[in-house]
């Protein structure tokens, strides 16, 4: 085995190890493909006021200007599907929202797995991105073989559906690459057929403004009064696209104790949630990303549901 195929066989052996579903590399480069569909999608004003869309363009469609000398890109895939979902007939907050932020818990394993590499394959420069950079999760998944892009835009991946989180570590070092899967989407429409806000506009673009995740996390101001009756009910993230895939069907309860969700969250009813207060919020989302949208945030969503 030589060098190259040894360093792959190790680091791909040491993700598992942490817990990762799975490992895909590419080579890093610019990604030509990606550079047209980003230029149009931010052109077209798909990000509504998600303005750090628009910065970085570069960095974005090039890993090499976010680590110098750069070789590879390690993709990781880590699930979330949780065990329990909220009852019936409650306000909802996405499944990925349930536990500790993901952020906390995926870097933690990538500055592991990075100490890793360094102390056995010695002085590798890299950085580790969990969605909170310039860096195109999905078109670099895709490429390392770990699934297909779906047409509600996720990550599909035959074995587990898409309850997964999507991480890179972009290091330096060759590594051997994997190949991109094909597409196995079919004729399916489930997706489009079901987008309670009609966000898919066609297969594989997703209008980021219309989107319920939008929606309810990204946007700071009021929700518009056009959406008014289509939030069924969700109030913080939304799963409907990838609740009806059938490739879901395939979806396993993760094994990582931080996803658990507080124990509170499970039994909230509506009724709860129209009641909460902000030491109550303070206490069941402590660690979880739903302290994204603040508490003002969170009652704004509350409040649109009940008008």
């Amino acid at each position: 085995m030589d060098k190259v195929q040894k360093h792959t066989t190790l680091i791909k052996t040491e993700a598992k190890r942490l817990g990762f579903l799975s490992c895909g590399i590419s080579k890093a480069g610019f990604l030509e493909q990606e550079a047209p569909r980003l230029e149009k999608w931010l052109d077209d004003s798909m990000h509504g006021e998600m303005q750090y869309m628009e910065n970085h363009f570069d960095k974005r469609l090039d890993p090499t200007k976010l680590v110098p000398g750069a070789k590879s890109v390690i993709s990781f895939l880590l699930n979330y599907f949780p065990k329990e979902t909220q009852k019936e007939n409650t306000f909802k907050v996405s499944k990925y929202a349930y536990g500790t932020d993901y952020h906390f818990v995926i870097k933690h394993k990538l500055k592991s797995l990075l100490n890793f590499i360094r102390e056995e394959i010695g002085e590798v420069h890299g950085r580790a991105f969990v969605d909170s950079a310039p860096v195109l999760d999905k078109a670099w998944a895709t490429k390392s073989g770990l699934g297909w892009m779906g047409k509600h835009s996720n990550l599909l991946t035959k074995e587990v559906g898409s309850f997964y989180f999507i991480a890179e570590l972009i290091v330096d070092l060759e590594l051997e690459y994997d190949s991109a899967v094909t597409d196995h989407c079919g004729t399916c429409t489930a997706c489009i057929d079901a987008c309670p806000t009609e966000a898919i506009v066609e297969p594989y673009v997703v209008d980021g403004s219309k989107c319920i995740s939008y929606l309810t996390i990204e946007l700071k101001n009021e929700i518009p009064s056009e959406f008014q009756g289509k939030m069924e009910d969700w109030i913080f993230g939304c799963d409907v696209c990838q609740d009806v895939c059938p490739w879901n069907r395939f979806s396993k309860p993760h094994r990582e104790p931080l996803f658990d969700p507080h124990p509170e969250l499970l039994s909230m009813t509506k009724n709860d949630w129209e009641e909460i207060t902000e030491d109550v919020f303070k206490r069941i989302f402590k660690k979880s990303a739903v302290k994204r949208t603040k508490f003002a945030g969170l009652k704004r969503n509350i409040d649109f549901l009940g008008k």
